[in-house]
């Protein structure tokens, strides 16, 4: 089963990488950017059986940091497998 990870800034946390982002978007002729956040998006292929606990744990204890860092899980729902083609 694929899972998503994706880990952003908390809020008040500076972000030089965005705003190099929003400087170059600038630079580039686009107007009405206000503001923007660079985040991560992991994806894990774990076992079908693998607990919300562990994957809880696994982004506490490795993949963000808890300090400065949010982070979500996202496991597919069956209507999306199913739309998606992947069960039958």
């Amino acid at each position: 089963m694929k899972v998503r990870i994706h880990i952003s800034l908390k809020p008040g946390v500076l972000d030089p990488q965005g705003r190099a982002v929003h400087h170059a978007l600038e630079g580039l002729g686009f107007e009405g950017i206000e503001d923007v956040r660079v985040g991560r998006l992991i994806e894990l292929e774990v076992a079908a059986d693998t607990s919300d606990a562990a994957l809880d744990e696994m982004c506490r204890k490795l993949l963000a940091n808890q300090v400065i860092e949010n982070y979500r899980i996202e496991k597919p729902s069956f209507d999306k497998l199913r739309m998606s083609g992947e069960v039958q």
